[in-house]
């Protein structure tokens, strides 16, 4: 176990801001983690459980303590005939984990490829992409309480995994750290290609296999998605809004070319870039904060943006949508 004080954010968030931390623990054990949790060691609430840093919005100093998971090691815990459960400790890069399975012949997260953070926020977030969530490869979920420092593992059903949500998001949020994420892949490749441009990008690489689908996925996202080394981001800032189907086909007499996805829950799923982009945001930059230039659902900044400038920005974009469309933009990234 690390323990910092009056620690820079800027390292630990990918929009690069410069804040900072009053106490920074590292845990590398669940051992440490109990040790914390069960009282033999003193910390300051709030808490915060900081993975990789790529999906929240620091807008000021943080006066609590920001608990970073570092658990490692993948490990294959079971192989049958058909399938394989693989394992990874929270701390592990998500698609350090996602390049692992592909290259192993393993498949059900290749299309996840590319996604920045941590292993210990995929099944908070329920990351989800081109088609996928990781939820639907989500076997259970090992976690310690941070009431008391007990072991709990929860399994698929009990996450509750939604769009871009779980149980850890929401009715437990800040009650679990996640300690390690078990996957159960299948050994045939059932590509999932119906999404977007990914169906004519994997046959320019030639026949779908796992690799080809996940080079694919990579190629899109790395032509539309900048990279947080080179300016700050957090990726998609808000979330897909989901509506009930007559909201949607009202939507489509007035605006004909509106992109409409169906959705598992019935309901129908409009694409938050392209309203945000009808509204005129697309590239657009008050001072430092800004809007991507390749995709509107991306807030960046340029340099010297602040939380506060980022986080009004996004407020701006919010309302010129309800105004247009009636829609309430949901934020994908965490406001601290």
């Amino acid at each position: 176990m690390r323990i910092c004080r009056n620690t820079s954010l800027k390292p630990f968030n990918s929009f690069g801001l410069e804040y900072m931390a009053n106490i920074m623990i590292h845990v590398r054990t669940e051992k440490e983690a109990k040790a914390l949790f069960s009282g033999e060691i003193k910390w300051k609430r709030p808490l915060l459980i900081l993975g990789g840093g790529s999906n929240l919005l620091f807008t000021g100093d943080f006066t609590g303590t920001i608990l970073c998971p570092e658990f490692g090691r993948i490990r294959i815990e079971e192989q049958t005939k058909n399938d394989v459960i693989v394992s990874a400790g929270a701390g592990i890069k998500w698609d350090t984990l996602a390049e692992w399975c592909v290259a192993r012949g393993f498949s059900g997260i290749e299309n996840l490829s590319g996604i920045p953070g941590n292993t210990g926020a995929v099944p908070v977030q329920n990351i989800g992409a081109y088609g996928a969530e990781a939820g639907n490869s989500i076997l259970k979920v090992r976690t310690i309480s941070t009431p008391d420092g007990k072991v709990r593992v929860f399994d698929n059903e009990e996450c509750k995994f939604g769009y871009r949500s779980s149980i850890f998001k929401t009715s437990e949020k800040g009650k679990y750290l996640v300690t390690r994420v078990y996957f159960r892949l299948k050994l045939k490749h059932d590509p999932e290609l119906n999404y977007g441009s990914l169906k004519e990008e994997v046959k320019k690489l030639g026949n779908p296999t796992l690799r080809n689908v996940r080079s694919a996925v990579l190629n899109i996202r790395y032509s539309k998605l900048p990279d947080p080394g080179v300016i700050g981001n957090a990726g998609s800032f808000f979330k897909n809004p989901v509506v009930i189907k007559a909201t949607a086909e009202n939507l489509m007499k007035d605006y004909p070319g509106m992109p409409v996805y169906d959705d598992p829950s019935g309901n129908k799923k409009l694409a938050a870039g392209w309203l945000v982009e009808q509204c005129g945001w697309k590239g657009k930059r008050t001072g430092d904060a800004g809007v991507h230039e390749k995709q509107a659902l991306v807030l960046v900044n340029h340099g010297t943006a602040s939380g506060k400038d980022i986080l009004k920005l996004s407020e701006k974009i919010r309302k010129s949508v309800m105004d247009k469309y009636g829609i309430n933009l949901e934020n994908e990234v965490e406001v601290i």
